[in-house]
Order: C-alpha cells, then structure tokens, then sequence
C-alpha cells in the first residue's frame, strides 16, 4: 500500500526484453548504499512493482502482459523519469490517500492553464472510472494522490501547488501525455457492493402475473 505522496524522482537506467514482459533498470537518486530489500514493492508512476535486483542506488523491477498493457510502463524507455514511492511501512503518516498501486486505465491530458504557479489540468478517461469521482474527492496520477476540483462525464480536473510541479513528473507532462490513473479504492467498494444489491434485488422481486 501506499500513500500517493512521491519520494523520488527516478530515471531508467533500461529496459530490456523479457518474455513474456520486461525488465527495467531504474535509479532512485540519494538512495544510500543499503539500496531497496529484494522483493520490497515500489510504486513506479503509481503502479506497485517488485523489486528483483538491487544494487545501491539502481534497482530493477519486471512488468508483466497486462502492466504493460494498461499502464505507462510499456512506453518507458532509457532516460526517461519516473515518479517513485516505497511502500507504506506500520507507523508512517498517511499524508495522502490509500493507494494500491493497481492502476485502473490511463487518463490523457486535454489541457493546461497556468494560474499564478500553480497549473490547472484537464484529463479525459473512461466514464465508467469517472463515476467513481466526486469533486473534492481523491484521484492518483501517475502515483501522485491528487484532490479532484472538477468532473464531468470523461473528463475531471484538477490542481496543481508549485511544490507538486517540482517534484512530481506532472509538471513537465505535455499535453497528449497518458498518466496512470488509480480511482480511489473506496469507492470501487461501494460500487460493488450497490452493483451486488442491486442484482440481489432484481432477482428477489416477485414477477408479474
């Protein structure tokens, strides 16, 4: 589990083919010589990878057919930067929302409007991930926990402080770009269980004569 408040930025060191997925090389900055515990899970752009090798501050992760499939992960390459967070530890400080690091679909971003420092974007999805947003509610992108401001039926927005901009791959995100979106777990609950009520009813209702 996780928090959705990014530690590092990271930048892939490679990847290299592995069927039926891939393997990817990724150093976390200031990581120390001690370096990530083999088999400890990271949150690579909000999606929760194990760790299979580790060496200092370089470590390597394996995604497999439907990571890469329905994440960002498939498209990373060297050089690239990514958004890192190691996994919530008993006693850590819940400074966002809970994150899974089970990524639902990506979500492409629209638009951009700069508002003093800070930036408004605009994100477009599938609706049925936007019915599970409320204004005011929360949302991870690309591993970032984020307060949603406004949603409609495919798309939703939200805000972004000059700290988040900075630290976080969103505030270099180009419009086109495809983040991971992770909706928040609650409410995937809640969904399910009115979707098991509601089938429940329909097949406890008396018929018609």
């Amino acid at each position: 589990m996780f928090t959705g408040i990014v530690q590092a930025l990271g930048k892939v060191e490679f990847v290299r083919l592995e069927p039926p997925g891939r393997r990817l090389a990724i150093r976390w900055p200031n990581l120390g010589n001690t370096g990530l515990a083999l088999g400890e899970s990271v949150a690579v752009n909000g999606c929760c990878l194990t760790v299979v090798e580790s060496r200092g501050e370089v470590f390597m992760v394996q995604a497999g057919p439907e990571t890469l499939n329905r994440t960002n992960i498939g498209r990373l390459a060297a050089g690239d930067v990514v958004n890192l967070e190691r996994a919530l530890s008993m006693g850590d400080r819940l400074g966002g929302h809970i994150v899974q690091g089970h990524v639902d679909a990506l979500a492409t971003l629209r638009s951009r409007r700069p508002e003093n420092d800070w930036d408004h974007l605009v994100f477009e999805t599938q609706p049925e991930w936007t019915e599970l947003m409320v204004p005011k509610g929360s949302v991870t992108l690309d591993g970032v926990s984020l307060t949603l401001v406004e949603v409609g039926i495919v798309e939703f927005s939200v805000m972004l402080i000059p700290h988040t901009l900075q630290v976080t791959t969103l505030g270099r995100l180009p419009i086109g770009g495809q983040v991971n979106l992770e909706t928040d777990i609650l409410a995937r609950h809640v969904r399910k269980l009115f979707q098991a009520w509601m089938s429940h009813a329909g097949k406890s209702s008396p018929t018609s004569p």
